[in-house]
């Protein structure tokens, strides 16, 4: 028999925080736009996609703007009802 397992909120959003950016888990707090060389305008609309896709959502304009760093996103979530 086959063992399906479920991410949390926290690792699904982790994992896509690591993937797009290339870093580490233990720089995620700490993670702002622009504070590595993969966070630029292109690596943002990645994440906001990959966001997006996972958590099922669309978010508004003003909030993609506003996806500054990790911990602001959680932030952002919660607006649309992902608890992180």
């Amino acid at each position: 028999m086959e063992r399906v397992f479920y991410m949390t909120n926290i690792e699904s959003y982790n994992k896509i925080f690591m993937e797009t950016f290339n870093v580490e888990e233990s720089a995620l707090h700490d993670l702002q736009y622009q504070g590595v060389k993969e966070w630029d305008s292109i690596g943002h609309m990645t994440l906001i996609s990959d966001l997006e896709d996972t958590f099922d959502i669309e978010m508004e304009t003003d909030d993609i703007v506003d996806f500054s760093g990790y911990e602001k996103g959680k932030e952002i979530l919660k607006k649309y009802g992902v608890e992180i």
